[in-house]
């Protein structure tokens, strides 16, 4: 296509979606894509856009610059020089920012036509698949493109406030040691030392602890880090984290400049005032919650009222009991709201997480109970537990009976799932909370050995650090941990890391590594806790969920410019993808088939 005036002569003086009164009169020279273009009695009104907005144009194709317009297709883009003018009264658009005008064209041109495009940006009901495989047609709409920006500012905002604080940016390499001990790596093969991988960093963990070592004092990047772990709708293979750390500090001072962080985040871009975190510790969460990132938005919690239940003459409480479990209650108002056809279907959602079963009470309006425990729970007892519980008339109280670990997902889905459903999420304010005090280690009972909750760099609190000597009571070890949680969201994430040599190798050792074993895969970092290491700590913030959450979508993907689908697939590029033969050759890799999974008979 040959170039015109515009782009060598003609320059772009202002965006679209900036225009408003105040330019009348002006002249401008915009580019961008036609969003939509319509003929109405001789004149052509088009919809330019580009990355700020659209602004419309109005064209007279009998005009000899403006009589290829009509040909120009949907997503074409052109050039346009005109005047701004006010639109008429009646004509003005309160739904976008630039309503009030409309660019009356002397010249437009055409700089690249585009074919039929397979949907309509901005086209709501567009199926993923679609979107994920167009990304690039996706990306125009006004809603990502806000997205994109919102990331760009926090980007900025974030090295801001912590650049003020003290605090030094430094990359740290994405090439680096395999360490099966996290979630899975993605290992990338070396072409110079045939056999051997590097793996793409799940974090840069030792590596900022190293920094510390190093004398850096404080740390933070905007890391890429990389995980070959099942996927949901807040997770991606590859994802971006603030990635902190500091040296001389306790969980206090980490919690505190992080709170700082959010306050200024929250204000900037939100106008939210978050004032002060509470925090509570993570078996109070699990305790009132069934889990450890409670929304507290949602005015619902569990009680336990296994002492009021304790001798009531339900057997099935009995053995519960017996058993070392509790009864724990939950209690909806409107209990009119919940049909036995409701409740029913509640029981089988509750019975596909683990527990046994549910048990209702209601009071009705004429002030009696109501409950398919009566027939075994004497009234005045059920009222009693009722009360017990937190209800009141016309309230529905729910029992759960069971092991802890049990009660707690059923619990989860029914605090969060009916939250919504009954409209008790109060959501014109986001609510954050500190959980502190998380278990170092847990049983994997697969591998018949311990693991470590967080990562094996965390310090225990500094009571129970002789616990780590008692195979016995490693499950009660309680860990310098803590986790920003928003609106049910983890947020953030870290702990007080270990600075002494010791206590990381009696770390390790509760781990059941052996000393072969911590030398292969750690042996560089015990190497380097010998030679000072100061007490630091840190953290790192899920950015993209971050931007998910000051977005106010629920879905992580609508806040990364390409991302994967929940099975880990780039439908634009098709990525993963086979390797040329040749460069498995240069690498040395043959690429055996796995075989198929046994076949089960009925």
């Amino acid at each position: 296509m040959k170039q015109g005036k515009f782009i060598k002569e003609l320059k772009r003086s202002h965006y679209c979606g900036e225009l408003r009164s105040s330019h009348a009169e002006h002249e401008v020279i915009l580019m961008g894509w036609i969003k939509k273009i319509r003929d109405h009695g001789g004149l052509l009104f088009m919809d330019l856009r580009d990355k700020t907005g659209y602004v419309q144009v109005v064209l007279d194709p009998k005009k000899k610059e403006l009589k290829q317009v009509s040909s120009f297709g949907l997503e074409s883009v052109v050039a346009v020089q005109g005047k701004v003018c006010l639109r008429p009264q009646d004509m003005v658009s309160n739904k976008i920012q630039t309503g009030e005008v409309e660019i009356m064209a002397e010249r437009c041109e055409l700089l690249s036509r585009a074919d039929t495009p397979p949907f309509l940006v901005d086209d709501k009901n567009v199926s993923e698949s679609l979107s994920l495989k167009y990304r690039y047609l996706d990306l125009r709409s006004q809603r990502l493109q806000k997205n994109i920006q919102l990331a760009h500012e926090v980007y900025q905002e974030v090295r801001k406030e912590l650049s003020a604080k003290d605090f030094t940016e430094v990359n740290t390499p994405i090439l680096y040691k395999t360490t099966p001990e996290g979630a899975r790596d993605y290992l990338v093969p070396s072409r110079l030392y045939p056999g051997s991988f590097y793996a793409l960093v799940q974090s840069p963990q030792t590596l900022k602890q190293l920094l510390m070592i190093s004398g850096v004092d404080r740390y933070f990047q905007l890391a890429r880090c990389f995980r070959d772990e099942d996927l949901r709708s807040d997770r991606q293979p590859e994802f971006t984290q603030i990635d902190v750390e500091m040296s001389f500090v306790s969980e206090e001072d980490v919690i505190q400049i992080n709170t700082e962080l959010v306050q200024t985040l929250w204000k900037k871009f939100k106008n939210q005032n978050v004032g002060d975190i509470p925090s509570m510790t993570y078996a109070q969460a699990m305790d009132e919650y069934g889990t450890d990132r409670p929304d507290l938005r949602n005015p619902l919690k569990m009680k336990d009222i296994s002492s009021i239940a304790q001798g009531c003459g339900f057997t099935v409480f009995e053995r519960v009991l017996e058993k070392k479990g509790v009864i724990k209650s939950l209690v909806f108002p409107r209990q009119e709201n919940f049909s036995g056809s409701r409740l029913k279907k509640i029981t089988e959602e509750v019975r596909k997480k683990g527990l046994g079963g549910l048990l209702w009470i209601k009071s009705l309006e004429d002030g009696t109970f109501k409950s398919p425990a009566e027939k075994w729970i004497q009234p005045p007892v059920l009222q009693k537990i009722f009360e017990e519980a937190g209800g009141e008339k016309n309230h529905i109280v729910l029992l759960l009976a069971g092991l802890p670990q049990e009660i707690y997902p059923a619990a989860d889905f029914l605090i969060s799932s009916l939250g919504k459903e009954e409209g008790l999420i109060q959501e014109n304010q986001d609510q954050f909370v500190w959980i502190r005090e998380f278990p170092l280690l847990e049983y994997d009972s697969g591998n018949q050995r311990w693991k470590a909750c967080h990562h094996p760099f965390t310090a225990p609190l500094d009571e129970d650090l002789s616990l780590l000597l008692d195979q016995q009571k490693l499950k009660t070890i309680r860990a310098k941990a803590y986790d920003l949680v928003c609106n049910g969201h983890e947020l953030a994430g870290g702990s007080v890391r270990i600075h002494e040599r010791k206590t990381q190798e009696a770390v390790f050792k509760a781990l059941s590594l052996s000393s072969e074993e911590c030398q292969e895969k750690f042996g560089f970092f015990l190497e380097a806790l010998r030679y000072g290491t100061p007490p630091h700590g840190g953290i790192a913030w899920g950015l993209d969920r971050l931007l998910m959450v000051l977005s106010g979508t629920d879905n992580i993907r609508d806040v990364i410019a390409f991302p994967k689908t929940t099975s880990a697939l780039c439908l634009m590029s098709s990525a993963p993808s086979p390797a040329q033969r040749d460069q498995l050759l240069d690498l040395g890799i043959q690429i055996i088939k796995k075989p198929a999974s046994p076949q089960v008979e009925d």
